[in-house]
């Protein structure tokens, strides 16, 4: 009997890989959601909705197309994009934490995003353009892959190889190590 994945036990009712689901990816989450919003507040709102998209989408899940961190990291990047473009049409108070904050720590924090977009920037410039060209539509664009194929007409396929090796050649140039072992990058 072939057992079955956390996606496939959600998508059957399965109460137990709701909580396993919730275990193994909650992390991930988690951290894409810290990165790209902007106060713990949208970033927990932001994780709820998420695994809601992600429960609702279980049974679309399909292994030979993609590992199952890579289907909730991209159900995941999806999500907090449209929240940042929801955030960006109406201003929104900021958060009593993120009023609280030292004008000195909002500088230092600052100063960090500046040199890490910098060391960002100039790893992408070492790749290859065609890797270059796919993230720079994929990281500043937001565009899917298959939006990326379709702008630029490359196959799907190839799109999906550029995507995960500039990643991978990227953070081996910023000296980021790879938590997956190689097998996929959550982007």
């Amino acid at each position: 009997m072939v057992s079955q994945t956390i996606l496939e036990r959600v998508a059957d009712g399965d109460q137990t890989a709701v909580q396993d689901c919730l275990k193994t990816y909650g992390g991930l989450v988690w951290s894409l959601a810290r990165r790209m919003l902007r106060n713990s507040e949208d970033a927990e709102d932001a994780v709820q909705e998420i695994f809601v998209d992600v429960w609702k989408n279980a049974a679309r899940f399909d292994g030979t197309q993609a590992s199952e961190t890579t289907f909730v990291a991209m159900i995941a990047r999806r999500r907090l994009i449209d929240r940042i473009r929801h955030l960006q049409r109406r201003p929104a108070p900021d958060s009593l934490e993120d009023m609280l904050t030292e004008p000195a720590n909002t500088a230092d924090r600052e100063m960090q995003i500046s040199l890490e977009a910098r060391e960002a920037f100039d790893a992408l410039r070492e790749l290859r353009p065609e890797q270059r060209k796919v993230l720079q539509l994929s990281i500043v664009q937001g565009l899917s892959h298959q939006e990326i194929a379709d702008a630029t007409g490359m196959p799907l396929g190839t799109v999906k190889t550029h995507a995960r090796r500039g990643i991978i050649q990227a953070r081996e140039i910023m000296g980021i190590g790879n938590t997956n072992s190689g097998k996929e990058v959550s982007a």
